[in-house]
């Protein structure tokens, strides 16, 4: 059998072994190899990605995000997490009612609130309750339980009971994935339950994401596309996959470029990302939009 004569799952476990061997597929190096279209590449790999087997980036794909503790995250890709921060910040308005999930993308959302901003804010991260309880306009209130190493936060039964009492203006929620088809998901069980009952019990639903999680799905949904109301994507966020989200009737926001620092770490795959990237697709805005208690 010619490379031109593959059927669909023969191209998929080919492109898998490639990613394993190389860590990285390019699209059209691919096509040209197998006799097909990039077109039909692209769609390969948009089911890949669904199916959590690989990472969508510009030109290709990249090996999914392995799924690491959260002091492991911490400290990681500071700047572009500060940028996401910055924009998320200025879209919450004094008197809301906020739930901040658990995440390092989040803690760094919770360093960026100003310490005058008037708030209540709930978390399940102790982390984030650690970096708010000194504001003086910040009423925290810390969801409990048993705190999972990996997440950093409550996640529990008991968390799921503390929850209850709550309705939130708005959930800045954590994500593992968000993939147009798929929406958002998360790599444990209990952390998709826990943020699933949060969104579902909240008036609007914010996730900030950085590159490694876009057209990124992890094993576990936690709501469809279309109940995540905004979504903050950083300034070199891949076009097309910007665009798909958009197509799919998710409100999309830019953050402004990131302000590089030296010495601070930063993910070899977002850096090739970061030169490839396109410019800002049309339907997307940039971070002027309120959220506004009602």
């Amino acid at each position: 059998m010619s490379l031109s004569e593959l059927l669909l799952g023969e191209r998929q476990t080919l492109i898998k072994t490639r990613l394993a061997a190389q860590g990285r597929v390019i699209a059209a190096d691919l096509a040209q190899e197998l006799g097909v279209s990039e077109d039909t590449i692209r769609r390969d790999l948009r089911e890949m990605a669904a199916a959590g087997l690989c990472r969508r980036v510009y030109g290709g794909a990249l090996p999914p995000t392995p799924d690491t503790r959260f002091s492991e995250r911490v400290g990681t890709d500071d700047e572009r997490k500060e940028a996401l921060a910055r924009a998320a910040a200025a879209l919450v308005q004094p008197g809301l009612f906020v739930f901040l999930d658990g995440g390092s993308t989040n803690l760094a959302i919770a360093r960026a609130l100003p310490e005058d901003k008037r708030l209540t804010v709930a978390t399940n991260m102790p982390a984030i309750a650690a970096v708010l309880i000194d504001r003086p306009g910040i009423e925290v209130i810390q969801i409990g339980g048993p705190i999972d190493r990996k997440t950093g936060a409550a996640i529990g039964a008991k968390a799921l009971r503390d929850a209850e009492m709550l309705r939130p203006d708005l959930c800045i929620l954590g994500v593992c994935g968000l993939h147009p088809d798929v929406g958002v998901t998360a790599f444990g069980f209990e952390d998709a339950e826990f943020k699933r009952f949060m969104a579902l019990r909240s008036r609007a639903v914010l996730a900030a994401v950085t590159n490694d999680k876009l057209a990124m799905a992890a094993p576990y949904t936690v709501i469809p596309i279309e109940r995540l109301d905004r979504a903050i994507f950083e300034a070199d966020a891949d076009a097309q996959e910007v665009a798909e989200c958009a197509a799919a009737g998710l409100h999309v926001i830019r953050a402004e470029p990131m302000e590089p620092r030296p010495g601070r770490r930063s993910r070899k795959a977002d850096t090739a990302q970061a030169k490839a990237a396109r410019t800002n697709p049309g339907g997307t805005a940039p971070a002027t939009d309120r959220l506004e208690a009602k």
